[in-house]
């Protein structure tokens, strides 16, 4: 299968199962279901609404698991990744890097690595987003939840 070009502007990842059903359909049903009991605050209608907001927090709590996961798996990778390229002072300085800003450095191939390593621990990024910015060699992540 091929895959087309990953890129900043590009590189967010959208599931649509839960992005554009389970999710709004769920957050949707709990508000409307909320709403319910304000204008006929029966036991029926409590019940439902306990019913549609719970599962809708389980449906979020799923979404929040799996990133959580996908996050810890991509610091082991670049803490692996910064062992095998980086060296001396560089290397350990690098345990200094946050998790969000591993993420970021995840898209930048081997060759441009050490130099934003450099340039993030330096600060002269605000944000993630501007790391994934200065990236001009994008490594695409297809593999992403």
């Amino acid at each position: 299968m091929s895959y087309p070009t990953q890129n900043f502007a590009n590189h967010a990842r959208w599931q649509p199962l839960y992005h554009y059903f389970a999710s709004p359909v769920t957050a949707l049903y709990a508000v409307y279901s909320v709403t319910q009991v304000f204008g006929d605050p029966s036991k029926a209608n409590i019940i439902h609404a306990l019913w549609a907001v719970a599962i809708s927090a389980g449906v979020l709590s799923s979404r929040v698991m799996t990133l959580t996961v996908q996050n810890r798996l991509i610091r082991l990778e670049m803490r692996l990744r910064l062992k095998e390229i980086l060296s001396g002072e560089l290397l350990t300085r690098s345990k200094a890097l946050t998790v969000r800003q591993l993420i970021a450095l995840r898209f930048a191939s081997d060759a441009e690595l050490p130099a934003l390593v450099e340039r993030t621990l330096k600060g002269e990024f605000a944000t993630p987003k501007d790391i994934k910015r200065a990236i001009t060699d994008w490594q695409a992540d297809w593999l992403r939840a």
